[in-house]
């Protein structure tokens, strides 16, 4: 849950890419009249993310992105006969509200998939209403372990259900990469540890500190934050006070900023170190300055310098998007055409059309779909998890985040 402004955007990578001309037009309620489609039959692809609130910068990316994977479709008549609509829905990054819009996706028979959620919290509460009625559900950045591996994931691994997906890679990856980055690389031996109460965030935060524990790392205290706050002084002086030479903060980077602000400002010149809930241009804003020298990790490698992203970059910004890719754009592109590979391949051992039971035979095809896509190579294991572990280390240089290391977790 991080950001890439388009500023970033090299000319070098815009000048290799082929650029897509705009089929048509975005209504004010988040749908895409897509346009210049391969046929007669609409496909719905619904969205799920916050489109407003702290969390909107990385919803509205989500949201882009798998629009343009949509548009992107239609141009090419990827799927004979088929035009493919988005309609976006804002979860406000609340699971209740994340739930009502599953029913209400659910209601519409036009949709045969949903890019989505952002939030943990939110996939949780959605699972089970998007699998009663058969319906696919790709998320660009869930990452708490337990949606596709079950509560007991660390001793046992069953998949509680069989719609859900994620093209984003787990927090049983992503805690301890940022550990060995931490311990092995930064050479910090004494941790504070803090975490938002969410499901991700104290997912993330568990499975970081069991690692960093395991690799002789200390752990000098721990709290728990108010994700509703601003003002975390009190914490602050605890972690001023323990001697820790890092801290490490699960959760997203509206509380993130001013923490690490604060930490700062109370004599810790410590870095605070996250994951993907923080890697967002919004949390420099936000942390100011005394963000130089923090640290998050992400998913996937840097889009920016992905081959296989660059007609990604420039068709984003030749669609021209008012709001960033963010972190997740890449991943999200991906989870709608992941979507659309699936309908297709649905489609054409039906004769060219859709079947009745479409919804359902588009699940049992996401199992085997298999794509070279914006992120790499997109394909799912036999628990709905993303084959593709890579990870990397960002750090933030002069109001910039930069990445330091990319890799994946050897356990």
């Amino acid at each position: 849950m991080r950001q890439r402004s388009l500023i970033a955007i090299t000319a070098a990578l815009a000048a290799g890419a082929l650029t897509l001309t705009a089929c048509g037009s975005r209504d004010d309620d988040g749908g895409s009249d897509s346009g210049n489609g391969g046929g007669g039959t609409t496909v719905v692809i619904g969205v799920d993310a916050p489109l407003t609130g702290d969390l909107s910068a990385l919803g509205l990316g989500i949201k882009n992105s798998a629009d343009l994977a949509a548009k992107t479709a239609n141009k090419e008549k990827t799927v004979e006969g088929i035009t493919f609509k988005v309609e976006a829905l804002d979860d406000q990054g609340q699971p209740s509200v994340g739930q009502q819009n599953a029913t209400k996706l659910v209601a519409n028979d036009k949709v045969l998939g949903v890019v989505g959620p952002l939030n943990s919290s939110v996939g949780e509460s959605m699972q089970k209403v998007f699998d009663t009625a058969k319906l696919v559900e790709v998320s660009p950045a869930n990452t708490n372990p337990s949606l596709t591996q079950g509560v007991d994931w660390q001793t046992k691994k069953v998949r509680p259900y069989k719609s859900y997906f994620r093209t984003a890679t787990t927090d049983a990856i992503q805690g301890p990469f940022a550990a060995q980055y931490v311990y092995n690389d930064s050479k910090k031996r004494k941790v504070f540890v803090i975490d938002d109460k969410k499901t991700y965030g104290a997912g993330l935060a568990a499975t970081f500190t069991q690692e960093f524990k395991k690799l002789g790392g200390k752990v000098v205290g721990t709290e728990h934050i108010n994700p509703d706050s601003k003002d975390f002084n009190a914490v602050a002086t605890k972690v001023k006070n323990s001697g820790a030479d890092v801290v490490y903060y699960g959760g997203e980077y509206p509380q993130a900023g001013p923490l690490s602000k604060q930490i700062k400002a109370a004599g810790a010149k410590i870095p605070l170190v996250g994951g993907d809930g923080i890697y967002s241009a919004d949390f420099i804003k936000l942390a100011g300055a005394s963000g130089n020298g923090d640290l998050a990790t992400s998913v996937g490698a840097p889009v920016e310098e992905l081959p296989s992203a660059k007609e990604f970059v420039a068709n984003y910004k030749a669609e021209g998007y008012k709001e960033a890719y963010e972190a997740y754009g890449g991943y999200s592109y991906d989870s709608a055409w992941a979507i659309i590979e699936a309908v297709k391949k649905v489609v054409e051992a039906n004769d060219g059309k859709l079947p009745s039971d479409a919804r359902a035979k588009v699940v049992d095809a996401m199992q085997d779909v298999s794509f070279d896509g914006v992120t790499g190579k997109v394909s799912f294991d036999e628990f709905g998890d993303a084959t593709n572990k890579q990870l990397t280390v960002y750090a933030v240089e002069n109001g910039a985040w930069g990445s330091v290391r990319s890799g994946t977790f050897t356990g």
